[in-house]
């Protein structure tokens, strides 16, 4: 299959997680976290999904359940910086344009969702895209650790993102849109993005798209309906038992 109709997927995952230490390796009904994020990236059909990791557990835990997974360095600062070196590792041909960023924390991200990240980059004049929901909980208006995301439309189900924020924007009436931290990069883009200093306003937001944005970078955002739980905290792995209590896949 072609680079132009399949993604390199990457799901990046470590195990040194200050709230809930471990977490990748979490048992959801006997499968552990990263397994359920992977067999739903899987389902979504866009390509080849590996777990980047520096954990020989976490590895393990995916090759167990079928899955590939490729070790990388300790010392990245995030997980743009891992699905890099993990690129170079398994495409060093540089046969897929598009890398396929999953957050390793997202139990329950929908395969569709995964699909719909990858689908802006069809337009050759986007750099990123990623996916937002609208907020439709009045106490997510205000938290600001719900990500929000301005932009302008350019049709019913997609917009190009002029701004992303913890704060309460853009004011006046109107939805406003949570950011889901899933990108899909253009390969030049994720080269790019890598061998850039961190900006002022993704230090000041501590939001590390900002530095895309800040470069002149295009970010286009697809619009889906469900947002999926990340996992942080013990509170949110339990929730997270409670939504999969049917084991997925089973």
């Amino acid at each position: 299959m072609s680079s132009a109709s399949e993604a390199l997927v990457l799901i990046p995952a470590r195990m040194a997680a200050t709230r809930l230490p471990g977490k990748p390796l979490a048992d959801i009904h006997g499968v552990p976290m990263i397994v359920h994020v992977w067999r739903r990236a899987s389902e979504a059909k866009i390509g080849p999904v590996v777990v980047a990791t520096d954990d020989a557990g976490i590895a393990e835990a995916v090759r167990a359940a079928g899955g590939e997974a490729v070790m990388t360095r300790a010392d990245h600062e995030n997980g743009s910086a891992r699905i890099h070196e993990a690129v170079a590792i398994l495409d060093p041909a540089r046969r897929y344009d598009v890398i396929v960023n999953v957050q390793g924390d997202l139990p329950t991200i929908e395969p569709a969702s995964v699909a719909a990240c990858f689908a802006p980059l069809a337009d050759s004049a986007v750099d990123i895209a990623t996916i937002a929901a609208v907020i439709d909980r009045d106490e997510d208006r205000t938290n600001e650790n719900v990500v929000k995301i301005v932009g302008s439309p350019l049709s019913e189900k997609r917009l190009r993102a002029l701004y992303f924020t913890r704060a309460t924007a853009p004011w006046g009436p109107g939805p406003l849109l949570h950011h889901i931290g899933l990108y899909a990069y253009r390969r030049a883009a994720l080269d790019r993005y890598v061998a850039l200093p961190p900006s002022t306003l993704e230090k000041r937001e501590k939001l590390e798209q900002l530095r895309a944005l800040e470069a002149g970078m295009r970010i286009d955002v697809a619009l889906v309906d469900a947002v999926p739980l990340g996992v942080d905290t013990p509170a949110d792995l339990e929730r997270a038992r409670a939504l999969l209590a049917v084991p997925h896949g089973s």
